[in-house]
């Protein structure tokens, strides 16, 4: 019997996706776990994987589709012995939105084009004809015939639809007319005849949007608090530059706080904790979520139970992660969860900062530049020092000032003292 390839809950957060694109083609062998079709959430870039063997049979949703919510049929796998009726009686068992949604790729902008241009109940008006190419694609009764994603960049970009003509398939309005009536909008002429280049506007990418209503979310509705601390950090240095010393794996600062951070979850269990509506829920590892900037936005891949790796391991997993969160290929489990987040922007010469909490955690550190300072010696003298000043902001609602400021000296301690991070 045929099977109905539908859009997989790839996420708790997620409601849909966009079909990034299909790894096989109508015809190919499909063999159970091959990797079917790449969707785009708002975070990562997730394979769908077949549960069945066959033959793919019929593509329902095209590569590019925008928006298509969880369990949308995609596509059909055609079993053994199954002829290409089987495709249309397992659509049709489907529901008939989804057997309306079956038309091949070809006739697909046709079927579209007789929907959008067939009269209502109420019309006295007899049927017209799909728009010719290039010409305004109005429909009589007020509707135009543009593809979603057109729609979609036109609201964006307040482009008046009535005035564009469209170029695809039966005159249907699509993205590269959009575009081109916003490259010729007056705002544009009046920039480019006043001898400077127009503003350019880019659409929200998917985890942009994500990352603006996660973080405003956090900010209206987590009570921050902030504590911060300066850590002397001439020891744990000294320590890095003898273990990177002939080492095979090079080890960062990043890679000694993180699992500091780790262990003083470890020493200070009562940070490790998320906050919900009917309960405090205490982890039981220490997961720390390590910030990653992507030319898509911010991504927080998680090294698991950071507390009983080794710094080689953490420095590993910290590469490897990393490399895969900046071509949008970490898996959902990769980046969802975690005790607590760890966002360095020392390498940027940033001196101190406050980072937003990543719900549904309870706290972040915001790391600072490791810097040469003058302070007070335990003589009394002043002298210089290296010094790191790292700020953890903390929910108020499942940890207490006094509880943060514990899980602040215990990390200083460690990292004061970097020999117990090695044990």
């Amino acid at each position: 019997m045929a099977h109905l390839i539908k859009l997989p809950s790839v996420a708790a957060d997620t409601s849909g996706g966009n079909l990034h694109q299909w790894l096989k083609k109508e015809g190919d062998s499909v063999a159970v776990g091959d990797a079917l079709a790449e969707i785009e959430t708002e975070k990562a870039i997730v394979e769908i994987n077949a549960e069945h063997a066959g033959v793919l049979g019929r593509i329902v949703v095209q590569a590019g589709a925008a928006s298509v919510p969880i369990n949308t049929v995609i596509g059909v796998l055609l079993a053994d012995g199954d002829d290409a009726s089987a495709i249309d009686r397992a659509l049709a068992e489907n529901g008939g939105a989804a057997a309306a949604a079956t038309a091949t790729p070809a006739a697909a902008p046709a079927a579209a084009a007789a929907v959008q241009a067939a009269p209502s109940a109420t019309a006295s008006t007899p049927s017209a004809a799909a728009p010719a190419t290039n010409t305004p694609a109005a429909i009589p009764g007020g509707r135009l015939f543009a593809s979603p994603l057109a729609r979609r960049l036109a609201a964006q970009w307040h482009v008046d639809l009535l005035g564009v003509s469209g170029t695809g398939p039966h005159g249907r309005i699509v993205r590269r007319d959009v575009e081109a009536a916003r490259d010729r909008a007056p705002t544009a002429a009046l920039a480019q005849a006043a001898g400077r280049p127009a503003a350019r506007r880019v659409p929200h990418t998917g985890m942009r949007r994500a990352i603006a209503r996660r973080l405003t979310e956090s900010k209206q509705n987590v009570p921050h608090f902030y504590l911060s601390v300066d850590c002397r950090m001439d020891a744990l240095l000294a320590l890095r530059s003898q273990a990177n010393h002939g080492g095979a794996v090079k080890l960062s600062v990043n890679d000694f706080i993180v699992r500091a951070a780790a262990l003083a979850l470890r020493e200070v269990p009562e940070v490790n904790v998320s906050w919900h509506e009917d309960a405090i829920e205490y982890h039981a590892g220490a997961d720390i979520s390590v910030a990653v900037a992507t030319d898509g936005g911010l991504v927080t891949p998680i090294v698991r139970d950071a507390d009983v790796k080794s710094l080689s391991a953490i420095a590993g997993e910290i590469v490897e992660l990393a490399g895969r969160a900046k071509i949008n290929r970490l898996k959902p489990e990769e980046f969802t969860g975690g005790s607590l987040t760890v966002s360095n922007l020392g390498m940027y010469g940033i001196s101190q900062f406050a980072a937003i909490i990543n719900p549904p955690q309870a706290a972040i550190l915001a790391v600072g530049a490791a810097e040469r300072r003058p302070v007070v010696g335990d003589n009394g003298e002043l002298t210089a020092a290296t010094v790191m000043t790292v700020t953890l902001s903390a929910d108020h609602r499942a940890v207490d000032g006094a509880v943060g400021a514990r899980w602040l000296a215990a990390f200083r301690m460690l990292i004061e003292n970097p020999v117990r991070i090695l044990l």
